[in-house]
């Protein structure tokens, strides 16, 4: 397929420039100089003139703390751009594929997140990317929502790279949250469910994080074992670690949808990440 993506200079949009042209798709690559996602008729434009089949958004705004003091902006890119672009992927005839997250949950569930559970952010971060959901939904019949979470990637930022910096600054001991849960996710493996959705002509919503589960501190010596770090790691609860937007405490995803479509399962994180740092872990070093 022509598939235009958004965003291409961010982690995900750099794996997936990677990836899908092993799969054989015909990419246009757009990052902010190429494409302004808030400018409706540069949106039009620029879809017009290159006819993709497909455009994957991955451009928003990620920063989940300054999203709580800079709220029009978190909108403008999260809400209003996607709008933007689900409008003219319609008028065109392109299917929209828009990357979500775990934050529209609450994080209150015992269980991992279903793609029917009720949605309740908590954050502003939360509350534009659900919105930027329901504005694709309503703009665009023919779309894809795939919701990631706990990303990382070979070139970052991430959470995986700050801790393998935080290790090389000579601190005696690291404190990680011990407390929220989550799904550890590479970006490699987002691309490949990805592809497995666009080969499969698959439409809707879909979680699509690695399969099973993980706190920050158990990610974070698991990080350090395959990195081969020797470095003390102390497990402390959120309240030890204020942040100005609350974290979930359960940000585990379940890729129901995944499965009811038949599809292979994501890896397992502990192999995706093994698998990550069998690629490109002498370049971390």
């Amino acid at each position: 397929m022509k598939i235009l993506i958004t965003g291409a200079r961010g982690m995900l949009g750099r794996e997936l420039a990677a990836y899908l042209p092993q799969c054989g798709h015909e990419l246009i690559l757009a990052g902010r100089a190429e494409l302004d996602i808030t400018d409706a008729g540069q949106c039009r434009k620029v879809i017009t003139d290159t006819s993709p089949q497909l455009l994957i958004n991955c451009a928003a705004m990620t920063a989940v703390d300054a999203c709580e003091t800079e709220i029009e902006k978190a909108y403008l890119l999260n809400e209003a751009a996607p709008a933007n672009l689900a409008r003219a992927c319609h008028d065109s005839g392109c299917t929209m594929i828009q990357i979500s997250t775990d934050y529209v949950f609450d994080g209150k569930k015992d269980s991992p997140y279903t793609e029917t559970d009720a949605t309740a952010p908590q954050t502003v971060y939360g509350a534009s990317k659900l919105a930027g959901e329901k504005a694709v939904a309503a703009n665009c019949d023919d779309y894809i929502i795939a919701r990631v979470a706990w990303l990382y990637g070979s070139s970052g930022p991430s959470f995986l790279h700050t801790m393998l910096k935080l290790s090389k600054a000579g601190h005696p001991q690291l404190k990680v949250v011990n407390d929220q849960t989550g799904n550890p996710t590479s970006c490699n493996a987002v691309a490949a469910g990805l592809e497995k959705l666009i080969r499969n002509n698959c439409r809707g919503l879909f979680h699509l994080t690695c399969e099973g589960e993980a706190t920050w501190y158990d990610f974070t010596r698991e990080i350090f074992k395959l990195a081969g770090v020797s470095q003390k790691v102390v497990p402390c609860s959120s309240e030890e670690y204020p942040r100005p937007a609350r974290r979930p405490k359960n940000s585990r995803l379940e890729n129901s949808g995944l499965k009811a479509a038949g599809l292979p399962a994501q890896p397992d994180w502990r192999e995706a990440l093994n698998d990550f740092f069998n690629s490109c872990g002498e370049e971390l070093k």
